[in-house]
Order: C-alpha cells, then structure tokens, then sequence
C-alpha cells in the first residue's frame, strides 16, 4: 500500500460539521478524558493501554512494525440512501454537465430539486447524449433519463424536454441560468409550454422564490413557478445522503423537428483570447517556477490559459491582465493547476469558485496544498515536463487509433 496520505475532503468536511447526522462516526477515539466528576479516564482499548497487571495492550495488525507508523487513507463515508419508490411527483432538473460532467452550479441547481422534492417526491435528471458522470446519486438524483445528443440543437431539445413533461408531468422545471447552455434552454422551454419562468434564482424561501433583477442590485419575490432558472450557489448540494438514479426511459420516442439552425461544430479557439474569468481551464504560475518557456510550452500542449500569482506578475514573468486573485482577476474555471503557488489569502480568494484545483508544489505544507482537491508534491519543472510528455503519448496514441 502507499505511503501516500490521501485526504477526503467531504469526510473532513463532515468532521468539522457538529451538526452532520455523520459527525460522530469520524470522531477520533479518544485515549484519556476528563469525566463530569474531575475523575480522569481511559479508554482501555486504545493500543498502548497498561491494564492493572502491567500488561501493555499491543496492536496485532502490523501496523506499528518497524517503529514508524503507515499513513492509510482516510475512511470512507457510507451515507444514507435515500429511496423513493413510487414518488407522488417529480422535480425536473435539465444539468449543463460542461465537459460531460457535473459542475458546482449543476450540484446546487440539484440541491434546490432535493429540498423542492422532500421526503415524497423525486429528482428526475434529464440529460442530454453520453456524459462522463459516475456521482448522480450522490448529487441527488433519483431518476436519470439520458436523450440522444444532436449538438447544438435547441429545438430539437425543448421538443424533446416537452415529451418529457407530457410523460412524467414534473411540478417544477429547474434549469441553471448559465452560459453553457441552460439559460437557454429554459427559455425555450418555458415558452414552448406556456409558463413564464423565474430567473436568477438565488433562494427559496415560505413559498416565494428571490431572484435577481436589475443589473444584480435589487431582489424579486414572487411564488414559486413552474420554471425555475436558477443562479450559482442558490442552495446547498447534497450531501447528507445517496441516491439510487435509476435509469428511466420515454414512453414514445419523441417526435423529429426539421431544425432552422445548422450546427457546424466547435470552432478552435485560441486559449490566449479567453478572457480569464470565462477559462475553463487555467494553467497558473507562481514563484516555484523557475522555466517560464518550459510553463509557456506546457500551457500550449495543454490547450490552458495562462495564469500568474501577484508575485510572479511583480518580477515581469506575466502580464498584469494574468493575475488571479483578489487584487487581480476572479477566476471560475473548472480546472485551476497552481504550479509553484504557495496560495496567499489574496489568491485563494480569487481561485475559491473552481471546481477542481491541481497544485504543484516542492512544500506539502503550504495553503494551496491544503485547498487542492489533487496534490503533486515535487519539482515544478519536472512535473511540467512529464506533463508534456504524457500529452504527447496521449495524442500519438489517439492519432493511431484514428488512422
């Protein structure tokens, strides 16, 4: 097994969090404590107990052999599952998945579906072609539909989120109010079956639903429609309990729009061009490197937008627009690597909303350690190296398979 500590975040999350039904299980047991009367105890279980007769309780699993205990991985946390075998309703919920995944703002958009379907109703989860997902019922699904994808087909889409609703007759619609698609559709949606949407939805509460409304500054209230086009971190993600997703299907396949918009596919874009606080992915460099061309090279083979630390951009490495931090530029993307970047409150600040941090960095103590969801402890020049070489391997590989 390796020696490698491997954290969870969501069980140390859970730890921290007195309330979390969880909580208890992740306690460390404690060898000595004070009891109500002043009288100290111990807990005659714990390894290292010297009972009344001298005898020292030992472990006989092997894992203090050696002298040198051996850093395991964290326990897992086994929650809830949350069953829902006849649901009186369902709550629909329409996820971007940017990359074939879940994004923070779909998690939320789903942890608003949990608490509008309670204890009787159920989130039905309609996605649109092949995902890479494999946490839907952690997310909170309950159902999961998954249509033939068309590309950018928007009327082709809402034709088929109509066969949906005629089908399962869902209470509520809910769709992310985002650029990646679900704004766009919610729309679509909602005028193709006659319902005046809520955008910007930031909070459910009593019956009403606030969203935002002029440029961002004022709240509007008003009851809880049947379309809801949600904001980022409008609710909390589920994480209390797991859900079984279990696949359902359309009872008719749904009837074949001639489409008005011609898709052409994607169009390449320049990483460079992509204004930084729109860059789904962001290569960033600190004080921990010391090869500017070999960081420009891997950003390149990488297809990443370039990013800097305040100190790096101080000592003329990178450009004052590639920034990121607090005093810089707030950043969204859904990957952030932080090569060499020992993470100053500043920048922590303004990488906070990313989905997935990497860090690089020769100082496993150091802050953006810690806020990385993966760790790379060692050089930064040999880590971008071997970076470029695993993508080369990568492409030659797919090129053949191609061919």
């Amino acid at each position: 097994m390796s020696d490698v500590l491997r954290r969870d975040p969501h069980a140390e999350w859970i730890a921290r969090n007195r309330l979390h039904p969880l909580h208890a299980i992740l306690q460390p047991a404690l060898e000595r404590w004070m009891g109500p009367n002043g009288v100290l105890r111990k807990n005659v279980h714990g390894v290292g107990f010297i009972g009344p007769q001298g005898l020292k309780r030992i472990d006989r699993s092997g894992g203090q052999q050696g002298g040198s205990t051996r850093r395991v991985a964290s326990a897992q946390v086994q929650r809830p599952l949350h069953q829902v075998p006849s649901p009186a309703f369902y709550i629909a919920v329409v996820p971007d998945l940017p990359g074939g995944r879940l994004s923070a703002h779909d998690r939320d958009v789903l942890g608003m579906a949990h608490d509008l379907a309670g204890s009787e109703g159920a989130v039905l989860a309609v996605v649109f072609g092949e995902h890479k997902e494999r946490a839907f019922g952690d997310a909170g699904v309950d159902r999961l539909l998954v249509l033939a994808h068309q590309g950018y087909a928007p009327e082709q889409q809402v034709v088929e989120l109509q066969a949906v609703d005629n089908q399962f007759s869902p209470r509520h619609w809910l769709l992310p109010d985002s650029r990646e698609g679900g704004g766009e559709r919610g729309r679509r949606l909602a005028a193709r079956i006659g319902e005046r949407p809520a955008t910007r939805v930031w909070q459910l509460k009593d019956g009403l639903c606030i969203g935002r409304a002029g440029a961002g500054v004022h709240d509007l209230q008003q009851p809880v429609p049947r379309v809801i086009l949600a904001a980022a971190e409008c609710a909390e993600a589920v994480s209390d309990t797991r859900h079984e997703a279990l696949a359902v299907e359309l009872s008719t396949p749904p009837v074949a729009s001639l489409p008005r918009i011609e898709d052409l596919g994607p169009v390449d874009v320049d990483p460079a061009a992509i204004p930084m606080a729109e860059a789904p992915f962001i290569l960033s460099g600190g004080n921990g490197v010391k090869d500017w061309g070999l960081f420009h090279r891997t950003a390149a083979a990488l297809g990443a937008t370039e990013g800097a630390s305040r100190v790096a951009v101080d000592a003329g490495f990178m450009a004052r627009e590639r920034q990121v931090g607090a005093s810089g530029t707030w950043v969204t993307a859904r990957v952030y690597v932080a090569v060499g970047i020992s993470g100053a409150i500043q920048h922590l600040q303004g990488m906070g909303a990313c989905d997935k941090v990497v860090a690089i960095n020769l100082d496993p103590a150091c802050d953006m350690i810690k806020r990385a969801d993966l760790s790379v402890i060692g050089d930064a020049a040999a880590m971008l190296e071997a970076l470029i070489a695993a993508v080369d391997k990568w492409r030659q590989t797919h090129a053949r398979d191609a061919a």
